[in-house]
């Protein structure tokens, strides 16, 4: 009886230690998706000859973050930066209140005007960026820098 006994309380012991670990860095039961790891992204604007946002991201490895992209239906327009989205792990991608979870991502692109939700974990740090494929302006570029 008491060889069970220590052996679910050595099983156990791992589970308690992840526990207090997580309450120190005041994460619920979620881990790094809980609430109150989570920020929010300025949206970024798909519009003709429009800059695509007013500043650079500066995000935090290991933080969720969610972020809108806001398609004017102006033109076709498509933002690429497969190194970023490499160095991030996506949770899901929101569209008309339909969720995809992909195992990966290069790209997307907006043949009309609409709009996408996207939730993700920052992993790799570096310097990267999303932009408009084809384009040269630093306007259409976005420079993203995972601390």
């Amino acid at each position: 009886m008491n060889t069970r006994i220590a052996a679910l309380a050595l099983i156990a012991l791992p589970f308690a230690s992840v526990a207090v670990a997580d309450e120190d860095k005041g994460f619920g039961l979620a881990g790094i998706l809980s609430a109150s790891n989570k920020q929010d992204l300025p949206p970024i604007q798909l519009s003709a000859g429009m800059p695509l946002t007013d500043a650079p991201w500066e995000l935090t490895s290991g933080t969720y973050y969610e972020f809108e992209i806001q398609g004017d239906g102006s033109q076709e327009l498509a933002l690429v930066g497969p190194e970023f989205f490499r160095a991030i792990w996506i949770d899901e991608i929101v569209v008309e209140g339909l969720e995809i979870r992909p195992l990966g991502l290069d790209s997307i692109e907006f043949d009309e005007a609409g709009e996408m939700e996207i939730g993700f974990v920052a992993i790799k740090p570096g310097r990267y960026y999303l932009k408009i494929p084809g384009s040269t302006g630093e306007t259409q570029r976005l420079e993203i820098t995972i601390k």
